[in-house]
């Protein structure tokens, strides 16, 4: 059984992903980055996590919204 791809975020990050409601990668790329970043707890070294994670299931951030 593979683990979580979040077991390897610190807690912080991880419990600022279930405080947003966010239970798995798919869910993830439904965001930017830059609202990823914005999470209480989320730092650099969780980007790369993420992005390394989402990259192994084809998957990346939502473009950034244009106003």
């Amino acid at each position: 059984m593979k683990s979580h791809p979040f077991n390897r975020l610190g807690k912080p990050a991880q419990r600022a992903l279930a405080n947003a409601g966010i239970e798995s990668l798919k869910q993830l790329s439904e965001v930017t980055e830059k609202e990823f970043m914005q999470l209480h707890g989320v730092g650099k070294q969780a980007l790369q996590i993420i992005k390394a994670e989402m990259l192994e299931k084809n998957l990346a951030f939502a473009p950034e919204r244009v106003r």
